[in-house]
Protein backbone atom coordinates (compact mmCIF):
# COMPACT_ATOMS: atom_id res chain seq x y z
CA UNK A 1 0.00 0.00 0.00
CA UNK A 2 1.01 3.38 -1.38
CA UNK A 3 0.29 6.51 0.83
CA UNK A 4 -0.01 9.80 -1.06
CA UNK A 5 -0.42 13.26 -0.29
CA UNK A 6 -3.35 14.66 -2.01
CA UNK A 7 -5.09 18.24 -2.03
CA UNK A 8 -8.39 18.30 -0.28
CA UNK A 9 -8.90 22.06 -0.71
CA UNK A 10 -7.37 25.31 -1.89
CA UNK A 11 -7.84 29.05 -0.38
CA UNK A 12 -6.49 32.32 -0.38
CA UNK A 13 -6.58 35.84 0.83
CA UNK A 14 -5.96 39.03 -0.54
CA UNK A 15 -5.66 42.51 1.83
CA UNK A 16 -8.30 44.94 0.38
CA UNK A 17 -6.20 48.18 -0.66
CA UNK A 18 -4.96 47.39 -4.25
CA UNK A 19 -2.17 49.55 -5.73
CA UNK A 20 -2.13 50.34 -9.35
CA UNK A 21 1.48 50.86 -11.03
CA UNK A 22 0.15 54.29 -11.59
CA UNK A 23 0.15 54.88 -7.87
CA UNK A 24 3.93 54.60 -8.17
CA UNK A 25 4.02 57.35 -10.77
CA UNK A 26 3.85 60.29 -8.15
CA UNK A 27 7.10 59.46 -5.80
CA UNK A 28 9.44 57.63 -8.32
CA UNK A 29 10.58 57.73 -11.90
CA UNK A 30 8.49 55.13 -13.58
CA UNK A 31 5.55 54.69 -15.76
CA UNK A 32 2.92 52.07 -15.27
CA UNK A 33 3.96 51.16 -19.14
CA UNK A 34 7.38 50.78 -18.07
CA UNK A 35 6.73 48.26 -14.90
CA UNK A 36 4.07 46.48 -17.30
CA UNK A 37 6.62 45.88 -20.15
CA UNK A 38 9.71 44.81 -18.08
CA UNK A 39 7.42 42.64 -15.60
CA UNK A 40 4.11 41.65 -16.69
CA UNK A 41 2.84 43.22 -13.32
CA UNK A 42 -0.59 45.90 -13.51
CA UNK A 43 -1.56 45.79 -10.16
CA UNK A 44 -0.65 44.07 -6.22
CA UNK A 45 -2.04 44.17 -3.00
CA UNK A 46 -0.72 45.52 0.71
CA UNK A 47 -1.78 44.89 4.00
CA UNK A 48 -3.21 47.71 6.27
CA UNK A 49 -1.76 49.04 8.88
CA UNK A 50 -1.84 46.79 11.70
CA UNK A 51 -2.33 43.78 9.53
CA UNK A 52 -0.22 41.02 9.59
CA UNK A 53 1.32 38.05 7.76
CA UNK A 54 -0.29 35.31 10.44
CA UNK A 55 -3.91 37.37 9.96
CA UNK A 56 -3.53 36.53 5.90
CA UNK A 57 -2.78 33.27 6.87
CA UNK A 58 -5.27 32.37 9.00
CA UNK A 59 -8.07 33.94 6.76
CA UNK A 60 -6.29 31.56 3.49
CA UNK A 61 -6.20 28.40 6.06
CA UNK A 62 -10.48 29.56 6.86
CA UNK A 63 -11.12 29.29 2.90
CA UNK A 64 -9.18 26.42 2.66
CA UNK A 65 -11.08 24.08 5.37
CA UNK A 66 -14.36 25.85 3.81
CA UNK A 67 -13.26 24.39 0.56
CA UNK A 68 -12.25 20.83 1.55
CA UNK A 69 -15.45 20.63 3.99
CA UNK A 70 -13.18 20.19 7.54
CA UNK A 71 -12.81 22.03 10.45
CA UNK A 72 -9.71 23.04 12.28
CA UNK A 73 -9.65 20.40 14.64
CA UNK A 74 -9.58 18.17 11.52
CA UNK A 75 -6.09 18.98 10.78
CA UNK A 76 -2.87 17.18 12.13
CA UNK A 77 -0.37 19.96 10.98
CA UNK A 78 0.00 23.38 9.66
CA UNK A 79 2.81 24.46 8.13
CA UNK A 80 3.85 28.09 7.21
CA UNK A 81 6.30 29.44 4.37
CA UNK A 82 6.54 32.88 5.17
CA UNK A 83 10.05 35.29 5.35
CA UNK A 84 7.82 38.04 6.74
CA UNK A 85 7.36 36.59 10.20
CA UNK A 86 5.07 39.17 12.58
CA UNK A 87 7.72 38.41 15.06
CA UNK A 88 11.42 36.99 15.33
CA UNK A 89 9.13 34.12 17.47
CA UNK A 90 6.96 32.46 18.05
CA UNK A 91 6.15 30.52 13.91
CA UNK A 92 3.59 32.09 12.34
CA UNK A 93 2.16 28.84 12.39
CA UNK A 94 1.74 28.51 16.11
CA UNK A 95 -0.22 31.71 15.85
CA UNK A 96 -2.46 30.36 12.78
CA UNK A 97 -3.34 27.56 14.94
CA UNK A 98 -4.26 29.84 17.69
CA UNK A 99 -6.19 32.07 15.10
CA UNK A 100 -8.60 28.92 14.10
CA UNK A 101 -9.15 27.98 17.74
CA UNK A 102 -7.33 24.49 17.76
CA UNK A 103 -5.05 23.32 20.00
CA UNK A 104 -4.51 19.53 18.29
CA UNK A 105 -1.11 18.48 16.04
CA UNK A 106 1.91 21.12 15.82
CA UNK A 107 2.88 24.08 13.53
CA UNK A 108 6.01 25.66 12.55
CA UNK A 109 7.28 27.47 9.96
CA UNK A 110 9.48 27.17 7.35
CA UNK A 111 11.66 29.43 5.45
CA UNK A 112 12.69 29.45 1.69
CA UNK A 113 11.72 32.74 0.61
CA UNK A 114 10.24 33.26 -2.45
CA UNK A 115 10.56 28.49 -2.75
CA UNK A 116 9.03 28.35 0.74
CA UNK A 117 5.66 27.11 -0.48
CA UNK A 118 7.96 24.28 -2.21
CA UNK A 119 9.88 23.27 0.46
CA UNK A 120 7.06 23.19 2.80
CA UNK A 121 4.60 21.33 0.38
CA UNK A 122 7.70 18.61 0.05
CA UNK A 123 8.34 18.40 4.03
CA UNK A 124 4.13 18.05 4.38
CA UNK A 125 4.71 15.39 1.77
CA UNK A 126 7.14 13.79 4.09
CA UNK A 127 4.70 13.99 7.25
CA UNK A 128 2.07 12.41 5.49
CA UNK A 129 4.17 9.55 3.93
CA UNK A 130 5.67 8.62 6.64
CA UNK A 131 2.75 8.77 9.06
CA UNK A 132 3.25 11.59 11.05
CA UNK A 133 -0.11 13.14 10.02
CA UNK A 134 -3.23 12.50 8.04
CA UNK A 135 -4.09 16.18 7.20
CA UNK A 136 -1.53 18.85 6.75
CA UNK A 137 -2.65 22.53 5.99
CA UNK A 138 -0.12 23.90 4.34
CA UNK A 139 -0.12 27.87 3.92
CA UNK A 140 2.25 30.52 2.57
CA UNK A 141 2.11 33.87 3.49
CA UNK A 142 3.88 37.01 3.08
CA UNK A 143 3.58 41.07 3.79
CA UNK A 144 6.37 41.79 1.46
CA UNK A 145 5.46 45.70 1.63
CA UNK A 146 6.74 45.83 5.16
CA UNK A 147 10.61 45.21 3.74
CA UNK A 148 10.55 47.33 0.66
CA UNK A 149 12.76 50.03 0.11
CA UNK A 150 10.53 52.80 -1.51
CA UNK A 151 13.00 54.97 -3.24
CA UNK A 152 14.55 51.56 -5.00
CA UNK A 153 12.30 51.54 -8.05
CA UNK A 154 13.89 48.11 -9.47
CA UNK A 155 12.27 46.54 -6.24
CA UNK A 156 9.31 48.55 -4.73
CA UNK A 157 7.20 48.02 -7.88
CA UNK A 158 7.47 44.48 -7.87
CA UNK A 159 5.85 43.06 -4.71
CA UNK A 160 2.62 42.48 -2.84
CA UNK A 161 0.73 41.33 -0.02
CA UNK A 162 -1.42 38.11 0.27
CA UNK A 163 -1.30 34.03 1.93
CA UNK A 164 -2.76 31.01 0.14
CA UNK A 165 -3.62 28.08 1.37
CA UNK A 166 -4.06 24.10 0.30
CA UNK A 167 -4.91 21.38 2.32
CA UNK A 168 -2.71 18.07 2.24
CA UNK A 169 -4.67 14.63 2.82
CA UNK A 170 -3.44 11.08 3.43
CA UNK A 171 -4.84 8.47 0.83
CA UNK A 172 -4.15 5.19 -0.79
CA UNK A 173 -2.60 4.87 -4.12
CA UNK A 174 -0.62 2.18 -5.93
CA UNK A 175 2.38 3.45 -6.31
CA UNK A 176 2.63 4.39 -10.18
CA UNK A 177 2.46 8.17 -11.59
CA UNK A 178 -1.41 7.81 -12.14
CA UNK A 179 -2.12 8.40 -8.90
CA UNK A 180 -3.34 11.32 -7.41
CA UNK A 181 -1.33 13.55 -5.10
CA UNK A 182 2.22 14.24 -4.61
CA UNK A 183 3.95 12.23 -7.19
CA UNK A 184 7.72 13.53 -7.26
CA UNK A 185 9.84 16.70 -5.92
CA UNK A 186 13.27 18.37 -6.08
CA UNK A 187 15.31 20.97 -4.00
CA UNK A 188 17.94 23.00 -4.49
CA UNK A 189 19.82 25.56 -3.00
CA UNK A 190 23.37 27.23 -3.35
CA UNK A 191 24.28 29.71 -0.71
CA UNK A 192 26.97 31.45 -2.49
CA UNK A 193 24.67 33.49 -4.52
CA UNK A 194 23.14 35.35 -0.99
CA UNK A 195 24.69 38.75 -2.97
CA UNK A 196 21.76 38.61 -5.20
CA UNK A 197 18.75 38.51 -3.36
CA UNK A 198 18.26 39.41 0.60
CA UNK A 199 17.15 41.71 2.91
CA UNK A 200 20.20 43.65 4.51
CA UNK A 201 18.96 43.60 7.90
CA UNK A 202 18.14 40.74 10.81
CA UNK A 203 18.59 39.96 14.67
CA UNK A 204 21.85 38.68 14.57
CA UNK A 205 23.49 41.11 11.99
CA UNK A 206 22.64 44.62 12.88
CA UNK A 207 19.06 44.14 14.84
CA UNK A 208 17.40 45.88 12.03
CA UNK A 209 14.23 44.60 9.85
CA UNK A 210 16.03 45.58 6.80
CA UNK A 211 14.87 46.16 3.12
CA UNK A 212 15.16 43.90 0.20
CA UNK A 213 17.83 44.13 -1.79
CA UNK A 214 18.14 42.24 -5.48
CA UNK A 215 20.36 42.10 -8.95
CA UNK A 216 17.12 41.44 -11.18
CA UNK A 217 19.31 40.59 -14.04
CA UNK A 218 21.53 37.89 -12.66
CA UNK A 219 17.91 36.56 -10.78
CA UNK A 220 16.53 36.33 -13.90
CA UNK A 221 19.51 34.40 -15.90
CA UNK A 222 19.62 32.04 -12.71
CA UNK A 223 15.61 31.45 -12.54
CA UNK A 224 14.85 30.62 -16.22
CA UNK A 225 17.52 28.13 -16.18
CA UNK A 226 16.92 26.76 -12.72
CA UNK A 227 13.61 26.43 -12.95
CA UNK A 228 13.27 24.79 -16.72
CA UNK A 229 15.91 22.24 -14.86
CA UNK A 230 14.21 21.31 -11.48
CA UNK A 231 10.76 21.12 -13.36
CA UNK A 232 12.41 18.31 -15.70
CA UNK A 233 14.21 16.55 -12.90
CA UNK A 234 11.20 16.20 -11.01
CA UNK A 235 8.90 15.23 -14.00
CA UNK A 236 11.87 12.43 -14.33
CA UNK A 237 11.39 11.02 -11.38
CA UNK A 238 7.64 11.16 -11.29
CA UNK A 239 8.75 8.79 -14.57
CA UNK A 240 6.24 11.75 -16.95
CA UNK A 241 7.71 14.55 -19.02
CA UNK A 242 6.44 17.68 -20.02
CA UNK A 243 3.75 16.19 -22.35
CA UNK A 244 1.82 14.68 -20.08
CA UNK A 245 1.68 18.10 -17.99
CA UNK A 246 -1.60 19.96 -18.12
CA UNK A 247 -0.97 23.05 -16.11
CA UNK A 248 2.65 24.82 -14.98
CA UNK A 249 2.04 26.94 -11.73
CA UNK A 250 4.66 29.01 -11.84
CA UNK A 251 6.03 31.37 -8.64
CA UNK A 252 4.64 34.43 -10.01
CA UNK A 253 7.43 36.61 -10.09
CA UNK A 254 7.63 38.40 -13.42
CA UNK A 255 5.99 37.05 -16.56
CA UNK A 256 8.93 37.60 -18.85
CA UNK A 257 10.63 34.46 -16.27
CA UNK A 258 7.61 32.58 -16.31
CA UNK A 259 7.24 32.60 -20.22
CA UNK A 260 10.58 31.58 -21.09
CA UNK A 261 10.33 28.89 -18.65
CA UNK A 262 7.49 27.61 -20.30
CA UNK A 263 9.32 27.69 -23.42
CA UNK A 264 12.74 25.96 -22.55
CA UNK A 265 9.64 22.82 -21.38
CA UNK A 266 7.74 23.18 -24.91
CA UNK A 267 4.49 23.47 -22.73
CA UNK A 268 2.23 26.53 -24.21
CA UNK A 269 1.50 29.24 -22.03
CA UNK A 270 -2.39 28.64 -21.98
CA UNK A 271 -1.12 25.74 -20.24
CA UNK A 272 0.39 27.47 -17.68
CA UNK A 273 -1.39 29.85 -14.80
CA UNK A 274 -1.16 33.76 -14.60
CA UNK A 275 -1.65 36.02 -12.14
CA UNK A 276 1.46 38.01 -11.17
CA UNK A 277 -0.82 40.87 -13.53
CA UNK A 278 -2.74 40.85 -10.54
CA UNK A 279 -0.54 40.30 -7.33
CA UNK A 280 2.57 40.87 -8.15
CA UNK A 281 5.47 38.85 -6.64
CA UNK A 282 3.78 37.61 -3.37
CA UNK A 283 6.98 35.33 -2.50
CA UNK A 284 6.01 32.26 -0.93
CA UNK A 285 2.50 33.50 -1.16
CA UNK A 286 2.28 32.90 -5.06
CA UNK A 287 1.86 29.58 -5.97
CA UNK A 288 -1.13 28.46 -3.56
CA UNK A 289 -2.98 31.91 -4.30
CA UNK A 290 -2.53 30.83 -8.20
CA UNK A 291 -3.52 27.35 -7.36
CA UNK A 292 -6.85 28.75 -5.28
CA UNK A 293 -7.20 31.27 -8.35
CA UNK A 294 -6.93 28.96 -10.76
CA UNK A 295 -9.17 26.32 -9.41
CA UNK A 296 -11.93 28.97 -8.90
CA UNK A 297 -11.33 29.87 -12.41
CA UNK A 298 -12.29 26.35 -13.27
CA UNK A 299 -8.84 25.16 -14.41
CA UNK A 300 -6.77 22.37 -12.13
CA UNK A 301 -9.54 19.26 -12.50
CA UNK A 302 -9.28 15.85 -10.73
CA UNK A 303 -6.74 13.77 -12.25
CA UNK A 304 -4.84 17.03 -14.58
CA UNK A 305 -1.48 16.92 -13.40
CA UNK A 306 0.15 19.92 -12.57
CA UNK A 307 4.14 21.12 -12.20
CA UNK A 308 4.74 23.50 -9.49
CA UNK A 309 7.97 25.46 -9.51
CA UNK A 310 9.54 28.33 -7.87
CA UNK A 311 13.13 30.01 -6.93
CA UNK A 312 14.01 32.27 -4.69
CA UNK A 313 16.53 34.36 -2.06
CA UNK A 314 19.10 31.64 -1.07
CA UNK A 315 19.54 31.00 -3.66
CA UNK A 316 17.52 28.30 -3.07
CA UNK A 317 14.82 26.43 -5.92
CA UNK A 318 12.36 22.89 -7.03
CA UNK A 319 9.84 21.70 -8.09
CA UNK A 320 6.59 19.11 -7.35
CA UNK A 321 4.97 17.01 -10.04
CA UNK A 322 1.02 16.43 -8.60
CA UNK A 323 -1.89 14.73 -9.83
CA UNK A 324 -5.07 17.13 -8.89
Amino acid sequence: MNIRAVVRGVGHYLPERVVENSEFEATLETTDEWIRSRTGIERRHFAAEGETTSQLAVKAAQAALTDAGLVADDIDAIVVATSTADFTFPSVATMVQAGLGTTSGFAYDVQAVCAGFIFALTNANGLIVSGQAKRVLVIGAETFSRIMDWEDRGTCVLFGDGAGAVILEAEDGTGTNADRGILASDLHSDGRYRELLYVDGGVSSNGKTGHLRMQGNQVFRHAVTKLAQTAHTALDKAGLTPADVQWIVPHQANLRIIQATAEKMNVPMENVIVTVQDHGNTSAASIPLALSVGKAQGKLKPGELVVVEAIGGGLAWGAIVLRW
